[in-house]
């Protein structure tokens, strides 16, 4: 066969064979091929190591890249949470970061960046400083907001691990360990100079050479028996059927009135002095709870006047009892009601005052004795009643008289007075005499408008009173402390709103509906002071007054009068006074009005008298000898003509020929 492939160089041939060489020998190609590996591997050697830069972009410069992302920080620490990466395309690019703070928002940019090159906002030279591995932020200036800037070199991603020097909101850290003492430190001074501040205007106030001391002790017997505080065994059930339970002895006013005079005139006058402070213990029994309010509770008692025949005589009385915590309500009250120049038929009368405790105790209750009125108080007078034209008038002008007669600085004698300020005027707060008289009563937030108390002693009675009632600048907390009349036109806008609930309840309004207190159902059943702001101040509300009630010519002039007291302008608002005016007036033209009507309808009396008589003549015949039938007749017809003249009465007629004609029937 023959060989068709090349001899190979390495390989000897036949015609080598015999003059082989030994295997340490090499051709001259091996040994060229040997010197140029050698060559190369010393080449290698004298050149060094491989550069670092010529691979740093696979091993140092991967960096987080994204244009806003909003860092997780933690203490002085930020994440700048960026889920990209790259690498960077240059080996002299470094990793940057740059963190920006507008009002409450932080973003972050991470990105690769060549330090000679220039970044906007960032000084060149800082870029320059960026060698280490660790990205510390460098505050920079900024137009909006604050700006800070960090880069680093040498670890994968280092631009997403933001160090703040201070917290990341730029300030030092709060919650820093060594911070939070310096904080503590620093707020011990001023926090002890205001304690010790407020203690000494405690003081002050408390310690003052010009205030008066506190009140003495009653210096009334406390040796009492149970009898005298304890209820007799009757059911408790007060109101009863919705004020049912107030009626008792002295229902109507004329009898309550008397009682009153004879606890005055009879056992009241030695057993109590000028002050009505009592010399000795009242005999009083409580009978029945009537009323309960925020600070006291109203019984109907009995006071023992004496004995005829062996039987006690009683006079029912009210009772109103203070818990010994209410000792400040109970004293005002007691030095308001107890002065003889307050004394007017329109405003409840004081009878004397009482402290009562139990035997072995210290603190007992305070008790006021008023007199009582068994028609309840108007509120619920007004829920189970329906009044007429007449009526409402009556007992409005009796309300605005005894209003009157409390801001008023003499007595009706005209005795100079201290004007007095109610400020918790209400339905509520009114008693009902009779069913055309009414009288104010409950003075525990009454305020003496004495000339010689300052602005402070104003400021410090607060704001008080019943929301649903309060007026809007009582509401905003605006009252002008200088001006005594401002407390005197909180009372009048409040009397205008017990005005509109008795109008609402009122006859000539045409369809009456169920007693509803002022906003009604506009607001809930014990609204609070928001509540009402939000509905006087806010909205202007006030109380409907529908077109209907306006066509009653009266109702319209009260009406009128009622929307001038509840005026948001205080200084617009009517005096109670001027009210008590209006009402007479009204009053005045009502009874004229109504003189006139018995005026006009005299004539026609004496015209159907005589219409009357000249009948019964035409019904008799001009024979005298008549039958017995038609006699008959005649005295039948009488009954029939008494039957035409009471239907004359009553507005219906009957004409003179259809008498003929019946008679002739007859």
């Amino acid at each position: 066969m023959k060989n068709i492939w090349p001899p190979s160089p390495l390989i000897p041939g036949p015609e080598d064979r015999a003059t082989e060489r030994p295997p340490w020998l090499f051709s001259p190609q091996m040994m060229a091929r040997f010197w140029r590996v050698c060559a190369g591997i010393f080449v290698l050697l004298t050149a060094g190591p491989p550069s670092s830069q010529t691979f740093s972009h696979l091993r140092f410069n991967l960096c987080r890249w994204c244009e806003a992302t909003g860092p997780l920080c933690r203490d002085s620490v930020c994440f700048s949470n960026c889920s990209l990466s790259s690498f960077c395309t240059a080996t002299e690019e470094i990793c940057v970061a740059v963190w920006r703070k507008n009002n409450d928002t932080m973003t972050v940019h991470t990105m690769c960046h060549n330090p000679t090159l220039p970044l906007e906002g960032v000084d060149p030279e800082l870029l320059l400083n960026f060698t280490t591995a660790e990205c510390h932020m460098v505050p920079q200036p900024a137009e909006d907001g604050d700006l800070m800037v960090c880069g680093c070199d040498g670890e994968q991603e280092c631009n997403d691990k933001l160090i703040f020097d201070k917290g990341a909101n730029g300030f030092s850290k709060v919650h820093s360990k060594d911070v939070i003492p310096v904080v503590v430190v620093s707020l011990v001074p001023p926090v002890l100079v205001a304690i010790v501040a407020a203690v000494a205007f405690y003081f002050y106030r408390i310690r003052r050479p010009d205030k008066p001391g506190p009140p003495a002790r009653p210096p009334w017997s406390t040796n009492h028996t149970t009898e005298l505080y304890q209820a007799f065994d009757l059911p408790h059930g007060g109101l009863g059927d919705r004020g049912e339970g107030l009626r008792g002895p002295g229902a109507e006013g004329a009898e309550s009135n008397g009682k009153v005079l004879s606890l005055n005139n009879g056992i009241m006058g030695h057993m109590t002095d000028r002050q009505g402070q009592l010399n000795d213990p009242l005999p009083i029994k409580l009978e029945v709870l009537v009323g309960k309010g925020r600070f006291a509770e109203v019984w109907r008692a009995r006071l023992v006047q004496g004995e005829k025949a062996g039987v006690n005589t009683y006079e029912t009385v009210a009772v109103k009892v203070f818990p010994s915590v209410e000792y400040v309500s109970w004293r005002n009250e007691c030095s308001i009601i107890s002065d003889p120049k307050l004394e007017h038929e329109n405003v409840v009368r004081f009878l004397a005052a009482d402290h009562r405790s139990l035997p072995g105790h210290a603190l007992g209750k305070y008790w006021l004795v008023l007199a009582y009125h068994g028609l309840g108080n108007l509120q619920d007078f007004l829920t189970v009643n329906i009044l007429g034209w007449e009526e409402m008038v009556a007992m409005a002008a009796s309300i605005a008289r005894g209003l009157a007669h409390l801001h008023s600085d003499t007595t009706p004698s005209g005795i100079p007075k201290v004007p007095i300020a109610h400020r918790d005027l209400k339905s509520s707060n009114i008693v009902v005499k009779n069913r055309r008289e009414c009288a104010l009563c409950d003075f525990g937030l009454a305020l003496r408008l004495d000339l010689s108390l300052t602005v402070d002693d104003y400021a410090n009675s607060g704001q008080v009173g019943t929301a649903r009632y309060m007026a809007p600048e009582v509401l905003e907390s605006r009252v002008n402390l200088e001006d005594l009349e401002s407390f005197k036109q909180m009372d009048v806008y409040s009397m205008a709103l017990v005005h509109w609930e008795m109008a609402s309840r009122c006859l000539a309004i045409g369809e009456v509906k169920g007693y509803e207190p002022a906003f009604g159902s506009r607001v809930c059943e014990q609204p609070c002071v928001d509540s009402m702001r939000d509905l006087v101040l806010r909205d202007r509300g006030r109380p409907d007054i529908p077109s209907a009630w306006t066509q009653h010519r009266g109702m319209d002039v009260f009406c009128s009068t009622v929307t001038e007291c509840w005026d948001h302008d205080p200084e617009a608002r009517l005096t109670a006074h001027c009210v008590v005016e209006r009402f007479n007036v009204l009053q005045a033209e009502e009874e004229q009005a109504e003189e006139e009507e018995e005026e006009e309808q005299e004539p026609r009396r004496g015209t159907d008298r005589e219409e009357g008589g000249d009948r019964v003549k035409d019904s008799e015949t001009p024979d005298g000898n008549q039958s017995p039938s038609i006699s008959s007749a005649a005295s039948s017809l009488q009954p029939l003509h008494m039957a035409q003249q009471d239907s004359k009465t009553s507005g219906s007629e009957v004409s003179h020929d259809s008498l003929l004609h019946t008679s002739s029937t007859m």
